[in-house]
């Protein structure tokens, strides 16, 4: 059941409000706003390959801006009964000057401290997925052991990533990620991060993107991460490039599948960069999907 938080101070309100937990079965599901950023666009982030005249008439016709957009994070815990799993940790203490970076502010809130986590999943090595790794200089979660795709991995800690175009982020993966190597598991397609949470491949957007099927006395939930980005725009014209997708081409067909999947078997499903906190439907359409978000389906 989604539980409602109280606050007593202007501050500990705004940490709250980034805070929706509900149940799938006996888990315990958590989402949390790392933050929002508003940005410039979605043209020509969403939508590249497109001209802008055709991605501000889709925005409008669905009630949204044609010239800004916000970009919100939002990492997700799951208490499975017997451990605390975190999906991704957010943009980390270098962006909480501009708001964001607050996973580890509202996971306490949330009453989950850092120590307490048992393990840490990682989708994917973006920025904002592995920015909150770190905290002054040690681990950020200290007792946690690490989960990751073998092909991820295997992709950004190749000797050729340090030049060129991936150098920046191959860098960050070498502060952040390769530290906890050894504490890492490494998964392929159907293999379980814990009981219940399985990793099915969703490659394209990185080269080893990865989402997550949670399953709990028979109650369902995908954990999508940046399968698609955007809820209009990345949804409703699954096939336009986004460029932030590494192989535009196989994330569109991926888009595909896994949303023909979640329309299909009626999965909810959470999305990183969904509009917070990021659980909802999916419908077919003509061409694309419909986002449908979550009501009060979790509190019954």
């Amino acid at each position: 059941m989604t539980r409602a938080a109280h606050a007593e101070t202007a501050d500990a309100a705004d940490l709250y409000a980034g805070i929706r937990t509900f149940r799938v079965g006996q888990f315990e599901v958590t989402a949390i706003r790392d933050g929002g950023r508003a940005m410039e666009g979605p043209h020509p982030i969403f939508g590249e390959n497109q001209d802008a005249e055709a991605v501000a008439e889709l925005l409008e016709e669905n009630f949204l801006p044609a010239d800004r957009f916000v970009n919100g994070f939002t990492p997700v815990l799951v208490n499975t009964g017997s451990e605390r799993v975190l999906f991704d940790t957010g943009l980390g203490a270098g962006a909480r000057q501009g708001g964001l970076g607050q996973l580890r502010a509202r996971l306490e809130a949330a009453g989950h401290a850092p120590d307490a986590i048992d393990v840490v999943v990682l989708t994917h090595f973006h920025g904002d997925h592995i920015g909150g790794l770190m905290e002054e200089g040690g681990p950020a979660f200290p007792n946690a052991r690490y989960v990751a795709g073998q092909a991820e991995y295997d992709f950004w800690t190749h000797e050729d990533r340090l030049s060129g175009p991936t150098e920046n982020s191959a860098r960050a993966v070498q502060a952040n990620v390769v530290p906890f190597a050894d504490n890492m598991m490494f998964l392929a397609e159907g293999d379980e991060a814990v009981a219940g949470i399985t990793a099915l491949e969703a490659f394209g957007h990185s080269p080893g993107h990865m989402i997550y099927h949670l399953e709990s006395e028979g109650e369902r939930l995908l954990l999508t991460a940046d399968t698609a980005n955007h809820y209009i725009a990345s949804l409703r014209r699954p096939d336009w490039h986004v460029r932030f997708d590494m192989d535009k081409e196989a994330a569109a067909a991926t888009r595909r599948r896994v949303f023909d999947m979640v329309a299909a078997e009626r999965i909810p499903f959470l999305g990183y960069h969904m509009p917070f906190p990021g659980v909802g439907f999916i419908e077919t359409l003509d061409e694309g999907y419909r986002y449908v978000p979550a009501s009060y389906q979790f509190e019954l």
